[in-house]
């Protein structure tokens, strides 16, 4: 199994759910809103805010843990959709996850996912 956690930018995130919504058998996305900076530190971004009198970036955090079988077809929708070529487009990482429980039914494995 493996852990996918991508960065993109807020404007992009219907466009990329809407894409991920087409991948048969997608276990589903959690989704937040977060802020943070990258090498330039937020200084030329023209949708900075500043907090605590630092400057951040707003973004949106996607996550979601597949089959390894499914990881590359999530991460090049994303990378695909995503991307607008310039500097702030974002992260994708990718994990390996050991193990997965399944709270309610306590099902573990690829069974919880």
């Amino acid at each position: 199994m493996k852990e996918i956690k991508a960065i993109i930018r807020p404007f992009k995130l219907r466009e990329v759910t809407e894409e991920l919504h087409k991948i048969k058998g997608l276990p589903g996305v959690t989704v937040s809103e977060i802020k943070g900076f990258g090498k330039c530190r937020a200084r030329n971004a023209e949708d900075k805010i500043e907090y605590e009198m630092v400057e951040f970036v707003p973004r949106i955090k996607l996550e979601t843990v597949v089959h390894d079988e499914m990881a590359e077809e999530v991460v090049n929708v994303i990378q695909k959709i995503a991307h607008t070529g310039n500097t702030g487009d974002g992260k994708i990482f990718v994990t390996n996850v050991e193990e997965t429980v399944k709270i309610r039914t306590n099902e573990r494995g690829r069974d919880a996912i």
